[in-house]
């Protein structure tokens, strides 16, 4: 199946169910030939976007039925991707889940257990990893740039959520708070730079400027817009967020730091640049030590809505299927596609999961929270 067309079915034509058609549509040997989604609107805007010879479907079972499709993205709201996924596992197909996995980690726990014994590619959508500044940033860790890594700064300074349909993106009950929804990306990338799992969590936030009169059926929007979150690792390792949802008015939207016994690294997005530093020694600042370099990746065909990390989640995904298919199943295709060195599993999707409902009770109880308590 190594050069074999993938066809691939869409559950969850909203906006990032567009920017995933337009990313299919953009690589090789692939196409969109099925959606699916509740809503009218989004549906008819999926089709236009999928192009000729696309079927619509409104439930997303009959997506799952049709035999013509090969891999499905599950692009649903967050908390429908607990039942949505069930199904898909009892299909056959491969599978690349949006992020989170779940809103909770006992349902990540519940879909891990159910993927035991599947015969297919399971991916979870974690796609801040493929942004070409930061897998820049993480190719030079793992060259050994800085040394021993001992500190990982991640900031986010941005806008507030947008609108989705049905607003169902106001509700932390329907997103598993922002701090799941959103930075699920950020704890991926904290343990994927540190290569360790991490054993505790303290947390503070609030709700301070966003959607703080908007109420949907009587309830109030309760999403939290700012927070900082410390997470620790074995060693005296550690990480730290500092998101800001008010924050427009921001050059650089994201910037990721990560020092080591012997240098550090920054990246910044979305100017896509990466500062090198190494330590001179003399114990004193040595600016001139920081070397600058603009990040191009020019393989990207579609940039899309994530500087183009979508469409390279994209290729590596479609070259797992297809390595899969070309090693004949499940036994042997799982070692080949290990070998990519990019599959993000369930239990990835799982980790970024747990730090960030770790944080959420760590704002509510005001303590540390321990990983024991969910992983």
């Amino acid at each position: 199946m190594t050069n074999a067309h993938i066809r691939y079915g869409i559950i969850g034509t909203g906006m990032m169910g567009i920017e995933h058609i337009d990313n299919i549509r953009a690589l090789d040997d692939t196409s969109v030939v099925a959606i699916a989604d509740t809503d009218p609107g989004s549906l008819a805007t999926g089709l236009e976007a999928a192009g000729p010879g696309c079927t619509a479907y409104t439930n997303y079972r009959d997506l799952l039925a049709d035999p013509t499709v090969d891999a499905v993205v599950v692009v649903t709201p967050n908390f429908t991707h607990i039942d949505v996924m069930r199904d898909v596992l009892a299909s056959g197909k491969h599978v690349l889940c949006e992020k989170p996995l779940c809103t909770t980690t006992d349902d990540c726990h519940t879909l891990i257990d159910l993927a035991q014994d599947y015969d297919g590619v399971v991916w979870v959508g974690l796609e801040y990893r493929y942004m070409p500044a930061v897998s820049a940033l993480i190719d030079e860790v793992r060259a050994g740039f800085v040394g021993d890594v001992k500190m990982v700064s991640i900031r986010e300074h941005r806008f507030p959520f947008l609108v989705k349909v049905g607003d169902w993106n106001r509700l932390s009950r329907n997103t598993g708070g922002t701090l799941v929804e959103k930075t699920c990306h950020y704890f991926d990338l904290m343990n994927l730079i540190i290569g360790e799992r991490p054993v505790q969590v303290f947390a503070s936030g609030g709700q301070s400027v966003n959607h703080l009169e908007e109420v949907y059926d009587n309830e109030r929007s309760d999403i939290l817009d700012n927070a900082f979150v410390i997470v620790d690792y074995p060693n005296g390792k550690r990480a730290m967020l500092d998101l800001c949802m008010f924050a427009e008015a921001t050059k650089d939207q994201e910037e990721i730091s990560v020092v080591g016994d012997e240098g550090k690294l920054d990246a910044r997005i979305p100017t896509s640049e990466l500062h090198l530093g190494t330590r001179s020694g003399a114990g004193v600042a040595d600016i001139g030590n920081v070397v600058t370099r603009p990040i191009v990746n020019e393989t990207i065909r579609h940039e899309g809505l994530h500087h183009g990390a979508s469409y390279l989640e994209h290729v590596d995904f479609a070259e797992a299927v297809r390595v899969h298919g070309s090693a004949g199943g499940k036994a042997a295709g799982a070692a080949a596609v290990a070998e990519l060195g990019t599959l993000v599993s369930l239990e990835e999707g799982l980790w970024s999961v747990a730090i960030g409902e770790a944080a959420h009770r760590s704002i509510t109880e005001n303590r540390p929270v321990a990983l024991s308590e969910f992983v």
